[in-house]
């Protein structure tokens, strides 16, 4: 019969395997390993809100997004978290209430959207969220013409992300318009939303790093209402083509060797002339792009008689124009 550890000990060896696991000794897999112990009955897990086989499961798709590796060591801490809360229950150990409202910084075509939908559903099938849907909104869904319109439609939109996640793009511009701009009252409703609605509800908040920053120290409400703040960094050449050549594969497409090299050294050089970075959208350039050369290629296959399986796939170089270039 497995002998049940005294709490101490317990609480003991639960923090020497978070600590190993987060100064990069074990892997998050081990440390689960170690902290459901050898005795762990397998079907009880099936029963549990936050199995160790589903955890690991979430955090591999996590894993197969292009860089941000910060991002990534973040979200694995939060999972980790809520599975040693689950386990200090079981240990008949004090737990601590567990708030997840985030800040995501970063530029367009970072990421914060994919993460923010990843996390939504994630957090759904760990049991923390009971739908795991993740509803987009920015100033125009929220802030009203009149007075009261404004805490109407924040209502509204709060009571549709009931069960998920509130992703609000572009946050600071509720508190653009000065003192008596409704934005303050969404802010305002959306504060005491969270606080009403905390165990049914995450809000993440989305924008350029210095905008958001500013927008936090605009409301002393806010800063301690979101504890979890993600940065998003721009991509590099390299993780941009290792996006584009993702995004081909998953349309069955592929790039030629010299439209590789084509699209390759565009991108270096737009990264170089853009001294402004907020003006580049990095993923979403990368998408657009793609999407403009795959009409080229139909157009282009369009003129042909016969059309083999490979042409089909294939992106040429001459696929790949940009505004300005002369053909």
């Amino acid at each position: 019969m497995r002998r049940t550890p005294p709490a101490s000990e317990a609480h003991e060896h639960s923090r020497e395997i978070l600590q190993r696991y987060r100064d990069g000794q074990i892997a998050l897999a081990e440390a689960l390993q170690w902290l459901a112990g050898p005795g762990d009955n397998p079907q009880g897990a099936d029963q549990e809100p936050l199995s160790r086989s589903a955890l690991l499961n979430l955090l591999a798709e996590l894993d197969t997004m292009v860089g941000l590796e910060q991002v990534k060591a973040t979200v694995r801490e939060i999972f980790a978290l809520l599975y040693m809360q689950q386990r200090r229950r079981q240990f008949q150990l004090q737990d601590e209430p567990v708030v997840l409202h985030m800040v995501f910084k970063g530029n367009p075509g970072t990421g914060k959207t994919t993460v923010a939908r990843l996390l939504s559903k994630m957090l759904h099938q760990c049991g923390w969220l009971s739908k795991g849907h993740l509803v987009e909104v920015e100033r125009a869904d929220l802030v009203g013409e009149y007075i009261g319109h404004t805490a109407q439609k924040t209502r509204e939109q709060v009571k549709k992300a009931l069960g998920g996640v509130l992703f609000i793009d572009e946050a600071y511009s509720l508190a653009r318009g000065g003192e008596k701009d409704f934005g303050r009252e969404a802010i305002d409703c959306l504060v005491k939303s969270m606080e009403d609605y905390r165990d049914q509800l995450i809000v993440i908040i989305a924008g350029y790093e210095q905008e958001m920053d500013w927008f936090l120290a605009t409301n002393p409400g806010l800063p301690s209402r979101f504890p979890i703040h993600l940065s998003f960094p721009d991509y590099d050449a390299s993780a941009l083509m290792a996006i584009a050549r993702k995004m081909v594969s998953e349309r069955q497409y592929r790039l030629s060797r010299e439209a590789e090299h084509k699209l390759r050294a565009h991108l270096q050089e737009i990264l170089q002339t853009h001294t402004r970075r907020g003006h580049f959208s990095n993923a979403r350039y990368v998408r657009n792009t793609l999407e403009r050369s795959i009409r080229r290629q139909a157009m282009r296959l369009f003129e042909e008689t016969r059309i083999s399986r490979e042409a089909a796939m294939t992106l040429e170089a001459s696929d790949f124009v940009w505004e300005g270039e002369v053909l």
